[in-house]
C-alpha cells in the first residue's frame, strides 16, 4: 500500500504544495524562500527517510512567520493524511542527538492527540532569515497538523545553528520509527481502542508536565 499523501494549501498569506512518500529514501527538493528553513527541511528529510517535496511562497515582506508556520501545518497534515487509520505502525519513537557540544532528546507518539512539549531554546534572535522563536511554532504547527504528541527537550548546547538541527534530525529519526511498519501487527491498529486519529483536538500546548 502506498503511503504518500499531497496537501496544497492556500491562504490570503502563503500557498504551499507539499507531497511526501512515508517509505521513501530521504530523497528532497524543498524552497521556501526561507533559506534556514530550507536546510532544517531537508535534514527532516533525509534522516527520517521521508521523501519531502515542498514548495512554499508567502508574505515574506512582512516576516517569515506564516510561511514557517503553513509549512508546519502542511507537512503534519500530509503525514497524517498519508498515515491513514494508522494500521500497522510502530506508533512511538524516540532518538538521542549529539551534534558537537549540543544534545536533544525527542519522543513522539502518533496518537491523534496534538501536543508538544518543548525545553529547548537560543541566545540569538536569527539563524540566517529563520528568526529562531519559529522553531517552535514549526513544531507546535508540525504536531497540530499530523496529529501527534511530541516532546522536544535540549539537554545541553551553545551554537544555535547546532540547537535547532538537533531538534530537526531528532524528530525525523524518532518519526522514522514511529511511521515504521511493525512487522508482527501489521494488521492491526496499535491501540487498545481500536482506533487513532479520530480525535484530533488541535489542543496544542506547551507545558512542560502533562499527563494524557
Amino acid at each position: 500500500m502506498s503511503r504518500r499523501a499531497t496537501i496544497n494549501r492556500v491562504t490570503k498569506e502563503t500557498q504551499i504544495s507539499v507531497t511526501i512518500d512515508l517509505d521513501g529514501d530521504g530523497s528532497y527538493s524543498v524552497s521556501t524562500g526561507i533559506g534556514f528553513l530550507d536546510h532544517m527541511l531537508e535534514q527532516l528529510s533525509r534522516h527520517s527517510l521521508i521523501d519531502i517535496s515542498l514548495t512554499a511562497k508567502g508574505d515574506l515582506h512582512i516576516d517569515g512567520h506564516h510561511t514557517t508556520e503553513d509549512c508546519g501545518i502542511a507537512l503534519g497534515e500530509a503525514v497524517a493524511r498519508s498515515l491513514a487509520d494508522r494500521r500497522g505502525i510502530t506508533r512511538y519513537g524516540d532518538a538521542l542527538i549529539p551534534m558537537d557540544e549540543t544534545l536533544t532528546r525527542v519522543a513522539l507518539d502518533i496518537s491523534g492527540r496534538p501536543y508538544l512539549v518543548w525545553r529547548s531554546g537560543f541566545s540569538q534572535p536569527k539563524l540566517g532569515e529563520l528568526d529562531t522563536e519559529m522553531v517552535k511554532e514549526f513544531f507546535a504547527a508540525f504536531a497540530g497538523g499530523a496529529g501527534i504528541t511530541l516532546h522536544i527537550e535540549t539537554l545541553y548546547g551553545v551554537n544555535n545553528h547546532h540547537i535547532a538541527e538537533s531538534c530537526f534530525k531528532g524528530v525525523a529519526r524518532a518519526l522514522r520509527a514511529a511511521v515504521s511498519i511493525d512487522a508482527r501487527k501489521a494488521d492491526a491498529v496499535p491501540s487498545t481502542k481500536g482506533t487513532l486519529g479520530g480525535d484530533l483536538a488541535r489542543g496544542i500546548g506547551t507545558g512542560a508536565d502533562h499527563g494524557a
